[in-house]
């Protein structure tokens, strides 16, 4: 009995002194957590760590619980704000379906959201939203889907599925960024991910391969294509239509040659495929005031260790340096005052700040750089000591107000980016109940006062009046009005606004209304190529692709005093098949040869991928006289694609004018191993052709020009 007593009181012992070790075990969890991870903060608190570089200040315009985990805010055309709650963010599977879009509404009209109505929930990783025909487009991959409120209760009872099949492995690089263009194409960033892409409004449509690419699509016209780009989270497109978009670590790029021109010769080698650039003249680095969280210096620790052991090359930061780029937005408002309008503003998420980007022109090159303004050198726009502070996106409003959009979370970073052990003491949940919405103003600005906003109700007179608006919400939304409503009594009074207009921006506006319904012409056009500004000109020669008689006009642009007039007119020139294109094109490599991305505007059209370019190029007394590196580029890619094609007559035509012009003798083994290249690339080529020619590359000497003529032998 004694025994059985002292067995069961050590029994308890064990189990009591068991209970304290979890006890002091859950306590340490708690203090490591602790102490590595800061709490959270009121908005009101939160906001006074905003330190701006500018003379500028932000205001709270809505928190939780109206708006909770916060990803994207668009204003419709009533004025309503719309808010993208990506709640189910880094959650397993089994939660997914959590996200929801709430309508804001600010009943007293101090400025600040004081309700929200829910509009559309139960969303599967929803990430942005579109005004459209009275209602929103959603991207939530795997689907582009169209939510509508008909009884006028504030919560959306229409669904439908535009299109489907996106990538949806991934939140932080799935469809996202729906941005209505001037060009009344919307735009979307799908990161590059793969997807076969259905449109459900048209039965029977093809599908749509997406990788490599991001997405716009026309509901106008039920148009949908692949567009530039590998765009994360984040895409501003300018007054003119040039788009720019963030990936994690690349906090700027643009698009600089349209997916459309690229595919129209299938047989462009990789060198010449380039189409985006990263423009930024400051990267990689960024001046945060927050330490680097516990997970990350640990991380970053080990993975330089083991650059190290393997004697690579390669060292990572772990502050300091964008790692978490999202929300690219240009401010297109006029609140601010006009030295920020145009500029682009990035998040970093992991560094609790904005970086703002002065775009200026290329001298040499088809693109801008980016730059950071001169009282922002050694600091950020704006930078919070608060580590939970995460701006992951911006807008504009109506009153010209530049927003910003802060998840407000512990942690933003996917669970499978971290080791395991890592995670210990990292709750993924911390700030699931929490989002801040800021508007960011002068210092000196007037007390908040709401604008009134009605464009749904105005007459479509007046909405050819908003295109004049100097702040672009109030453009684009008359734009994309008039283009859904199909009004063509408006036509003569756009026309008036594109032939008077004082102002680029609205005469550009005024084109693409005509355009959107179906009323634009010749004349038009050709009056826009000769526009004292730049972007109408650069425009306007896009859309001279479709009027033959605009084709006279369009050569002589292709030596514009702007190299991106110049450019996109080199472009737009490739859609035309005249024998006279081809002698254009040849003074266009004389003139800007030495850019990489001219040579691939040549090359992308058939008239400047034909031997006959090469004749005219034979025929003038500069190209073959004096050697260059580009020179030798463009051959080799030139042949490559002569190659590629795999057509005898082409190859025999291009080794005769390489042979039969002494000038050209230097470039022959150039030529020969494009045409390897591009022979071995190519499928059902002769095999006595790609031995020949792997014989002549391997002799390369003075005897070239008899390996040439054999070679031509064996082809004929």
């Amino acid at each position: 009995m004694i025994k059985e007593k002292t067995k069961l009181f050590r029994k308890k012992v064990l189990i009591n002194s068991a209970k304290i070790l979890i006890g002091f075990a859950i306590l340490s969890v708690g203090c490591e957590s602790k102490s590595h991870y800061d709490g959270p903060l009121s908005p009101e608190e939160s906001v006074k760590t905003f330190e701006f570089a500018e003379d500028l200040k932000a205001e709270i315009f809505a928190t939780e619980p109206n708006v909770i985990d916060p990803v994207a805010m668009e204003f419709d055309e009533q004025g309503n704000a719309y808010v993208v709650g990506m709640l189910d963010a880094y959650k397993p599977d089994s939660v997914k379906g959590k996200g929801r879009i709430v309508m804001l509404k600010d009943l007293n009209g101090d400025g600040r959201a004081d309700t929200s109505i829910v509009f559309a929930d139960s969303l599967r990783e929803a990430t942005s939203i579109l005004p459209w025909q009275g209602g929103l487009i959603v991207t939530a991959a795997p689907n582009i889907l169209y939510f509508k409120d008909t009884d006028g209760d504030g919560r959306a009872d229409s669904k439908e599925v535009l299109f489907t099949g996106f990538f949806n492995k991934n939140e932080e690089a799935q469809i996202s960024n729906l941005r209505f263009g001037i060009d009344n194409w919307i735009y979307a960033n799908n990161n590059g991910q793969a997807g076969e892409i259905t449109f459900n409004r048209v039965p029977g449509a093809r599908k749509l391969l997406m990788q490599g690419a991001d997405f716009r699509f026309r509901l106008d016209r039920n148009q949908f294509e692949l567009t530039t780009g590998t765009g994360q989270y984040g895409l501003a497109l300018d007054d003119w239509g040039h788009r720019f978009f963030t990936q994690n670590s690349l906090h700027i790029q643009q698009a600089v040659i349209p997916r459309r021109y690229l595919e129209r010769n299938p047989f462009l080698p990789a060198s010449a495929k380039k189409a985006i650039v990263n423009i930024s003249d400051h990267d990689p680095l960024m001046f945060q005031k927050t330490p680097a969280p516990y997970w990350r210096a640990e991380r970053t620790n080990r993975r330089n260790k083991q650059f190290k052991e393997n004697h690579l090359d390669r060292v990572e930061y772990e502050k300091d340096h964008f790692t978490a780029a999202t929300g690219a937005t240009l401010y297109d408002g006029d609140a601010l005052p006009k030295e920020y309008y145009s500029n682009v503003f990035t998040g970093d998420g992991s560094g609790s700040l904005v970086h703002r980007d002065i775009l200026s022109n290329s001298d040499t090159a088809p693109f801008f750089v980016a730059r950071r303004p001169e009282q922002e050198k050694n600091k950020e726009f704006l930078a919070s000591t608060d580590t939970w502070v995460r701006p992951v996106n911006f807008t504009v409003g109506p009153n010209g107000d530049f927003y910003m959009i802060d998840m407000y979370r512990q942690h933003i970073e996917t669970p499978m980016s971290i080791p395991e052990d890592l995670q210990v003491g990292m709750d993924f949940n911390a700030g699931n109940r929490y989002g801040r919405i800021y508007r960011i103003v002068p210092k000196n600005a007037p007390a908040y006062k709401k604008v009134s906003v009605d464009l749904r109700s105005t007459k479509s007179s007046d909405l050819v009046a908003s295109l004049s608006h100097q702040n672009r919400w109030w453009r684009l939304q008359a734009q994309r009005l008039l283009l859904e409503r199909q009004d063509k009594t408006v036509i003569p009074a756009v026309r008036d606004l594109f032939n008077k207009s004082e102002d680029p921006r609205f005469r550009l506006h005024a084109i693409y209304v005509l355009e959107g319904m179906n009323a634009l012409d010749a004349e038009i056009v050709k009056k826009a190529m000769k526009d004292p500004s730049a972007g109408v000109r650069e425009n306007a020669a896009m859309l001279s692709e479709r009027y033959p008689q605009c084709l006279p006009q369009l050569k002589e642009m292709t030596t514009d005093s702007s190299i991106r007039v110049a450019f996109q007119a080199t472009l737009s020139l490739g859609e035309f098949n005249e024998q006279s294109v081809t002698a254009v094109l040849a003074n266009v490599l004389e003139k800007h040869g030495q850019s990489a991305w001219f040579r691939t505007a040549v090359l992308s059209s058939s008239a400047g991928a034909s031997v006959d370019l090469l004749k005219n190029l034979s025929q003038k007394s500069s190209f073959f006289n004096s050697t260059a590196p580009w020179k030798f580029q463009f051959l080799n890619d030139f042949a490559t694609v002569v190659g590629a094609r795999n057509q005898k007559a082409q190859i025999i035509a291009l080794l005769e004018t390489i042979s039969q012009s002494a000038k050209a003798k230097s470039w022959q083994p150039t030529v020969v191993k494009g045409l390897t290249t591009g022979l071995e690339v190519s499928k059902g080529s002769d095999a006595s052709v790609k031995e020949s020619l792997k014989n002549i590359e391997a002799e390369v000497d003075v005897n070239t020009a008899k390996a040439v003529q054999d070679l031509k032998a064996v082809l004929l």
